[in-house]
């Protein structure tokens, strides 16, 4: 739906002995539902400009009934958890299961793991055939670039791992933990997202200003999930066969493991503090490093016979692909700031 018109420019009108006033677009006035007599909120941003939203009506909205997860019996493995998660997701604060059947074992564990995996979640109440979830968490205390911060470290805290896998040639404990904390941090991104997308006034607390932000954090979101998976993909292609890695292959990439680290601790510099000169420097190094790393246009295929330090390998350098994608992103924000510009020498 367009809520614009052609014409954006709204002429300011006296509104009685002291006052004056501007008229709303009608299309927008329309989709928020607005009347004569009703009232809307404003939040002022610090260079002036305005969000303006309909006030929320007393009594309604304070205490939204739960999502509603309802079924004969959830037969099928995974089903139930992701239901859980897709509604913590979208920003559901309370989550109902019911089966018209007493729930199995298994799906009680299921439940009770899925809560574990989300942060801020706890089981508030448990009988036979009805489990209640409820989120506790205040979206407004998780800015985004803290939420992409903490995916950094994760990452980084994969990097190291693989190091250590290939200096000691022994497995990783910590491969579980790391894929578990990703997995929450993800998922929190994921309902801030959601959540600010329908509330301005959030969107600027967590760190977007101008809601169309959103679409950007997106888009990051979407690369650090990538980027985990490989990373994760890539950990246990190591320890696999950790005790059988070859020499060659291992002292190259234990070479290659810092430069990875550093280029992803400039990107998210570059995302969380947008400066031109600095995003374009990340952005070309990161092409520099893909060149350097030879990455196959084909994805890696994990199997048995797989030799684990190419297969790692490969898998790290489609990651340094989503890198340059963060870091073309970076460009934007910077650009979208528009507080300075860089000298481009002619060919």
């Amino acid at each position: 739906m367009a809520w614009g018109t052609p014409n954006r420019e709204r002429r300011v009108l006296k509104a009685g002995h002291s006052s004056i006033a501007v008229t709303l677009p009608k299309p927008w006035a329309e989709a928020m539902n607005l009347r004569p007599g009703d009232l809307i909120v404003f939040d002022q941003n610090d260079d002036g400009t305005l969000f303006l939203k309909p006030a929320p009506v007393p009594g309604v909205g304070t205490a939204t009934a739960p999502f509603l997860v309802q079924a004969r019996a959830f037969d099928t493995p995974g089903v139930l958890e992701r239901l859980i998660v897709g509604a913590y997701r979208v920003g559901h604060d309370a989550i109902e299961v019911r089966a018209d059947v007493p729930l199995a074992p298994e799906r009680i564990e299921e439940v009770i793991q899925s809560a574990r995996g989300l942060l801020g979640v706890s089981v508030v109440a448990q009988e036979p055939t009805r489990m209640v979830l409820q989120n506790f968490i205040d979206p407004s205390k998780y800015e985004l670039p803290q939420l992409v911060q903490r995916m950094k470290m994760i990452l980084v805290a994969f990097l190291e791992e693989m190091e250590e896998v290939l200096d000691r040639r022994g497995r990783s404990r910590r491969l579980t933990t790391l894929e578990e904390e990703a997995g929450k941090v993800l998922a929190l991104l994921v309902r801030q997202l959601f959540l600010a997308s329908r509330d301005w006034s959030l969107a600027r607390r967590i760190g977007s200003p101008d809601p169309r932000q959103l679409l950007e954090w997106r888009v990051v979101v979407h690369a650090l999930q990538e980027l985990a998976e490989l990373f994760g993909e890539a950990l246990t292609a190591l320890n696999e066969e950790s005790g059988k890695l070859p020499v060659a292959g291992r002292e190259l990439l234990i070479a290659r493991l810092p430069e990875l680290k550093a280029e992803l601790k400039s990107v998210v510099e570059a995302l969380v503090h947008p400066s031109l000169d600095h995003a374009c420097e990340v952005y070309h190094h990161s092409l520099r490093l893909i060149d350097e790393w030879n990455m196959p246009s084909a994805p890696v295929r994990r199997s048995k016979s797989s030799r684990p330090v190419p297969a790692a390998s490969r898998l790290l350098a489609r990651g340094l692909g989503h890198l340059s994608h963060l870091g073309e992103v970076a460009i934007d924000r910077a650009v979208a700031a528009g507080t300075e510009t860089i000298l481009v020498e002619a060919a």
